[in-house]
C-alpha cells in the first residue's frame, strides 16, 4: 500500500507528504550532527498561523517540536540499528480521541532528514508515511530516503509512525505474532477506537502546524492514497501539492477490494506468463496460460503437501510461495526474471529460499495476505494492519456473506485466491464499530490533486484511480495514467517522476499521461 523504489523491498508502500512554509512567525535552529556551513547549520524556522481548528493551546500554540538524536527502533518497529548522522527524531503530542481533545494524549513519533539544498531555496517539510497501512516511518524513512533524491535538495525529509504502529501507541494482538480480536482487546482495547485513518488524517494537519507550513503537500501510495483522500476531504483549505499514486478505489469497501485486487494480481500473473514463454528457454510457467496456472497450480498443491527445504529454518509453504509470487509481480517487469529465478529453484532443486526471501520482504499485509504465524516486518505490522482496517471498516458481515466472498475470491484466482480470501474474516467479531464502509475523499475546494496509476497494477486495479480522481471532484482529481507494469511508479518510471517532480516542485498537473 510505494514512496520505495520499487527494485527494493515494500516497493509499494510509501506515502510522502510535501508541506509548504509559513512566513510568519519563526525559530532559529542548528543541525546537531552536520558540520555544513553556518547557512544550512542555523535557518529560520517558520511558523504557521493556521492552527487545526477546534483543538487546545497545549497541543498548537503550546506545543513545539525538539529535535534530537534518533534511537534504535524499538521491536515493535521491527528492531535494528539507529539511523545515525543526519537523521533527527521528535515526538509530537496529540489528542487520542479529537472529538475529546481535552482528555487522554498520545505521543506520535517523528523522524527527519533537513533539506541538503540552500535554505533560502527550501519549500518546506516532506513527510512520508508508508501506507500498509501498519508500516513504520521511522525505519522506512532512511531506508527509502535516497529514492526521492530529486525532491530533498528542497524538502525536509520527514516521516512518523502513525498511530497503532511502531512507537506510536502501537497496537498488540498477541505475544509474539496476531492472534485475533480477542487478543487485540485484551492487549489494546483502549487504543482500538481512535487508530483509523480519520484520526491519523488530524495528526497529519497537527504536524502540519508544528512544523510551520500554511499547506500540506501529499504524496500517498497505495493505502497512503486513503490516507490523503482522507485528508483533502478534511481539509480542503489546508491542501497544497498532493500526489496520491497507485490509489486504492475510495468505491468499494475492504472486501470488494479484496476481490478486485485477486482479479488485477492474476492478469499481472498472466503477462508475466506470456513474457516468460516468449524469453526464457527453460520457463517454469511454460507455453501458454492455460499451461502456466496448472504448473503453478500442481506447484502450490505440492508445497501444501510437502513445504520445500530452503537455507533458513523456515520452509516454503504453499501460502508463502502464493504471496511471494505477489510481491514479485508487485515490482513489475523488474521482478519478472527473478520470479523465473526462483520459481525454477523450486522445480529443479526442490528449495524454496529464493521464493521464501519475498515472501515476508515487502511490509503490507494488505499486498501479500495476512501472515498469522509471524509479524511481517519483525515489528507490529500485522497487528496494526488488522487493527486500522477493522477501525476503518464498519462492513461487518454474517458467516454466510462471508463464505459467499471466500468462494468468490477463490474463484477468481487458482493461484492467489485462497492466500488472499484469508483477508475476509479479519474484522468478524471485531469488539469495536468502524467508522464507514468507504471513505468520503470529496474534496470540493481544494487545488487540483494528480492522481498516478499504472494500467497494469496488479494490487490496486487501475479502476480504482479513475474512480478516486472522480470521487475527489470536478477540478480536484487530475489523473496521470502511466503505461507500465507494477504497484508504483515513482521513481523508476523515467516519465512518471519527471511529471511528479515537476508537479511538486513547480506547480502545474501533467498535460500528458506516460
Amino acid at each position: 500500500m510505494s514512496a520505495a523504489p520499487r527494485g527494493r523491498s515494500a516497493a509499494a508502500l510509501l506515502a510522502i507528504v510535501f508541506v509548504v512554509p509559513a512566513a510568519a512567525g519563526c525559530d532559529a535552529i542548528g543541525d546537531p550532527s552536520s558540520s555544513a556551513s553556518t547557512e544550512s547549520t542555523r535557518r529560520v524556522e517558520a511558523r504557521a498561523t493556521n492552527p487545526p481548528p477546534g483543538l487546545p493551546a497545549v497541543f498548537t500554540t503550546g506545543q513545539r517540536l525538539t529535535w534530537s538524536a534518533c534511537p534504535a527502533p524499538t521491536v515493535e518497529q521491527g528492531g535494528g540499528k539507529a539511523p545515525g548522522k543526519g537523521w533527527e527524531c521528535a515526538t509530537m503530542k496529540a489528542p487520542l480521541d479529537y472529538r475529546r481533545p481535552g482528555r487522554d494524549t498520545i505521543d506520535v513519533a517523528m523522524i527527519r532528514k533537513r533539506a541538503t539544498g540552500p535554505v533560502r531555496e527550501r519549500l518546506g517539510s516532506l513527510l512520508l508515511n508508508f501506507g500498509g497501512p501498519g508500516q513504520s516511518g521511522l525505519t522506512g524513512l532512511p531506508e527509502y530516503a535516497d529514492g526521492y533524491a530529486a525532491l530533498d535538495d528542497r524538502y525536509d525529509l520527514v516521516s512518523f509512525d502513525p498511530r497503532g504502529v511502531g512507537r506510536t501507541a502501537p497496537v498488540r494482538c498477541g505475544n509474539k505474532s496476531f492472534e485475533g480480536a480477542d487478543a487485540c482487546k485484551k492487549h489494546s482495547g483502549a487504543l482500538l477506537p481512535y487508530i483509523g485513518t480519520s484520526q491519523t488524517a488530524r495528526d497529519l494537519d497537527l504536524m502540519r502546524y508544528l512544523l510551520g507550513d500554511e499547506k500540506l503537500n501529499y504524496f500517498g501510495v497505495s493505502y497512503g492514497t486513503r490516507l490523503g483522500g482522507v485528508y483533502a476531504h478534511l481539509f480542503p483549505k489546508n491542501v497544497g501539492r498532493l500526489v496520491l499514486e497507485a490509489p486504492v478505489d475510495p468505491t468499494l469497501n475492504h472486501l470488494q477490494g479484496d476481490l478486485g485486487q485477486v482479479k488485477a494480481v492474476h492478469l499481472a500473473f498472466d503477462r508475466f506468463a506470456a513474457h516468460c514463454a516468449n524469453a526464457y528457454d527453460d520457463c517454469p510457467t511454460g507455453r501458454d496460460p492455460q499451461q502456466a496456472d496448472r504448473r503453478i497450480i500442481e506447484l502450490l498443491d505440492k508445497l501444501e503437501k510437502q513445504p520445500a527445504p530452503t537455507d533458513g529454518d523456515e520452509k516454503l509453504d504453499a501460502s508463502l510461495a502464493s504471496h511471494a509470487i505477489a510481491n514479485h509481480l508487485d515490482l513489475g517487469k523488474e521482478g519478472w526474471w527473478p520470479l523465473a529465478q526462483a520459481l525454477n529453484e523450486v522445480r529443479h532443486q526442490g528449495t524454496g529460499s529464493k521464493l521464501l526471501k519475498e515472501a515476508y520482504d515487502h511490509g503490507s499485509a494488505r499486498r501479500t495476505g495476512v501472515n498469522t504465524r509471524a509479524e511481517p516486518t519483525g515489528g507490529n505490522g500485522t497487528s496494526a494492519f488488522v487493527a486500522i482496517t477493522c477501525a476503518d471498516s464498519s462492513l461487518r458481515p454474517g458467516f454466510t456473506g462471508l463464505e459467499k466472498m471466500i468462494k468468490r475470491i477463490e474463484a477468481a484466482s487458482p493461484i492467489f485466491g485462497e492466500a488472499v480470501a484469508k483477508t475476509v474474516y479479519l474484522c468478524f467479531n471485531w469488539p469495536f464499530k468502524g467508522e464507514s464502509t468507504t471513505p468520503d475523499v470529496s474534496a470540493k475546494g481544494a487545488p487540483p490533486i494528480l492522481v498516478v496509476a499504472n494500467t497494469g497494477d496488479p494490487t490496486t486495479p487501475y479502476a480504482g484511480a479513475e474512480n478516486m480522481a472522480a470521487e475527489l471532484g470536478q477540478g480536484v482529481g487530475v489523473l496521470l495514467t502511466v503505461q507500465d507494469e507494477g504497484h508504483g511508479s515513482y521513481p523508476h518510471n523515467r516519465c512518471a517522476a519527471k511529471a511528479i517532480n515537476t508537479y511538486l516542485l513547480d506547480g502545474p498537473t501533467p498535460a500528458n499521461n506516460c
